[in-house]
């Protein structure tokens, strides 16, 4: 044991593949070779992606992760402070406001941030493997037997599916995509659209039925959900995004043309389905998956905070095992499945972008009563916090 009484050994000799290296993967990656496992951390981007979107945590569980991680007063220190967010009409004038707390929680920042600050913890202890991906896994008696799309075949005692709600581990390992994965109605997309002079109350957000387009805030340069079938597109093609963003919003008020125009020569565009995981279990031999892979819902509020405390709680069991993931990935269910249920209630696409004038009003409303507003705070606390944390020692 170290000297703040950890058992630094108890995953020696075990080596672990993980895929994906946004939030979930390198908090893992933390856990684990503090625990004395060998670990490989393979991600398909050419290096850590900056910027996107800003997180958040909420409540007293996710502060006790950070905590215990010693990454606390870095968050704090990263974090974009929270914004006010206004709500307005074709004119310009406001109609709502909704509050950085409850669209940042107690800590926000940007996903960027948040994961080049874990890769910086864990980077001269695990090894981090840019630009390829998995593409094949073959569990034999001793390990899974790995092979790459650029690297050479590998085996490894366990492999971690840390790889977002389009997992390749959980294609490979589980089946299909479609079998998992349920499309809610919606898209989000984000652009670096520079710098819009003219905005009177700084932050805003603007909707017509069924589409909604924010500006000026922390969210992201620009910030777009949009009502749509499923759509058939590259997800790493920029121009094909491009031009189904630039679809969405072709016409419309406020300032939609000119923010349509400007997407054509935009930078860092990322466009995704609002979708949901929903998965009988998280484990199959000795492949299991984590964040959202496992338990996604794409703008659900949740993500971030699910994530980092189940690195913390896989890691742990691992190691209260010593290794042996049969048991560990089992008490990992155990404990995490109702914590992550609220990953299968919530669904953005409706709130942010409502179809209908009756909803969008309510949507408003919700946010000038302040007794509603703290119900829903209140609300998400509890979800956040419901859970028993092990100190695993």
């Amino acid at each position: 044991m170290n000297s703040d009484g950890r058992n630094t050994d108890s995953l020696k000799n075990t080596t672990v593949l993980v895929s994906g290296a946004s939030i979930a993967g390198p908090a893992l990656a933390f856990w684990l070779q503090r625990y004395g496992a060998t670990v490989t951390v393979v991600e398909r981007a050419p290096a850590m992606r900056p910027g996107g979107q800003a997180v958040d945590f909420k409540g007293a569980t996710h502060r006790t992760v950070l905590e215990r991680m010693g990454i606390l007063d870095d968050v704090r220190r990263l974090q974009t402070g929270g914004h006010d967010q206004t709500v307005i009409d074709a004119d310009g004038k406001p109609l709502a406001v909704i509050p950085g707390e409850f669209t940042g929680g107690d800590l926000e920042i940007y996903r960027g941030d948040l994961a080049v600050l874990l890769y910086e913890k864990t980077r001269d202890g695990c090894e981090y493997v840019f630009g390829d991906s998995i593409t094949s896994l073959t569990e034999t008696a001793t390990g899974v037997h790995v092979t790459f799309d650029k690297g050479a075949p590998r085996t490894f005692d366990i492999v971690v599916g840390a790889d977002g709600i389009h997992s390749n581990v959980r294609r490979l390992a589980f089946g299909r995509e479609s079998d998992y994965v349920e499309h809610l109605g919606y898209y989000y997309a984000l652009a670096d659209l520079g710098r819009f002079d003219g905005l009177e109350h700084g932050a805003v957000m603007y909707n017509e039925l069924g589409r909604m387009v924010a500006v000026g805030g922390p969210k992201a340069p620009a910030f777009f959900v949009f009502a749509s079938a499923p759509l058939s597109y590259d997800r790493y093609d920029p121009q094909q995004q491009k031009k189904l963003i630039m679809a969405a919003y072709r016409d419309g008020g406020w300032r939609l043309p000119e923010i349509a125009a400007r997407i054509a020569d935009g930078k860092d565009i990322y466009l995704d389905s609002l979708s949901k995981v929903s998965i009988d279990r998280y484990a199959t031999g000795r492949v299991v998956l984590l964040g959202d892979a496992a338990y996604g819902n794409t703008l659900g509020g949740f993500g971030t905070g699910l994530a980092i405390v189940g690195a913390y709680v896989l890691a742990g069991e691992l190691a209260a095992a010593g290794g042996d993931h049969t048991p560990a990935f089992r008490r990992y269910e155990e404990q995490f499945r109702d914590y992550a249920k609220i990953a299968e209630k919530a669904s953005a696409g409706g709130f942010l972008a409502p179809p209908t004038r009756l909803r969008l009003r309510m949507r408003n409303w919700t946010f000038k009563s302040r007794i509603l507003l703290r119900l829903m705070l209140r609300m998400t606390d509890n979800f956040a916090t419901d859970i028993e944390l092990n100190d695993y020692r």
